[in-house]
């Protein structure tokens, strides 16, 4: 069975408190994962035109992503954009997706990031990375290193891979902070362990500019960074 749909859904309980689904949203729940995207339309469809955000997100995602209709990106759109104006934080991040990527809607870096904020601003990893990188390419933004470490940083904090691996490009070039091997090949290090390509590759490149007694520094600093859980590296 495909999760994709499935997990938001249950993170988004998590955020409104746990409520208890309605039947009719249980029903659409209970469709979905035996595919019966036909019952799921006829289910979610009312709730999300009466203001469900559980059901205006997961119809987003469902014509978003395609499953069980054909993918739709205007209408995908529509559904993360109600969702989102209610506060759903992956709404506000699948929207600010869209937006980042022209689908459903010309493409907008400056609408983008405003989604994005919303959803880092809840403490989502995955938004506060991108917003992160639309600092660091000045995309909808001026370009701003120290902003974009700050957001990379909220998401590696959080064990995001990605965002480790950036802000070891950051240290590794010292954009928005002082240029430092040891901690450049500590977070590709950490990144890398993820299994993020990227990183290993940037890590190797890094490793070449050090000596052996830093190499092996920079492993116990990564050691370190991992027992914190990521916190005050």
């Amino acid at each position: 069975m495909n999760r994709l749909l499935i997990l938001p859904v249950l993170l988004l309980t998590l955020l409104v408190g746990n409520p208890a689904f309605s039947a009719d949203f249980q029903k659409g729940l209970t469709a979905y994962q035996s595919g019966d995207f036909a019952t799921v339309l006829r289910e979610w469809t009312p709730l999300a035109e009466q203001g469900d955000v559980r059901a205006q997100f997961n119809l987003g995602l469902i014509f978003d992503k395609g499953h069980g209709v054909p993918q739709d990106y205007k209408t995908a759109v529509k559904w993360y954009r109600l969702a989102a104006k209610q506060g759903n934080a992956f709404a506000q991040y699948n929207l600010g997706l869209m937006f980042a990527k022209g689908r459903g809607v010309p493409t907008n870096y400056k609408t983008a990031v405003k989604w994005y904020r919303l959803a880092a601003g809840q403490g989502i990893a995955r938004p506060q990375s991108d917003l992160g990188l639309m600092f660091a390419k000045g995309r909808g933004v001026p370009k701003d290193y120290t902003t974009a470490v700050k957001w990379y940083r909220l998401a590696a904090e959080q064990g995001y891979a990605i965002a480790q691996s950036n802000l070891g490009v950051m240290f590794a070039y010292g954009q928005g902070v002082i240029q430092d091997n040891l901690y450049a090949y500590m977070w590709f290090n950490i990144a890398a362990s993820s299994g993020n390509k990227d990183a290993v590759k940037y890590r190797d490149i890094v490793a070449k500019q050090m000596t052996p007694a830093d190499i092996s520094a920079a492993q116990k600093l990564a050691r370190e960074c991992v027992r914190k859980k990521y916190k005050g590296c």
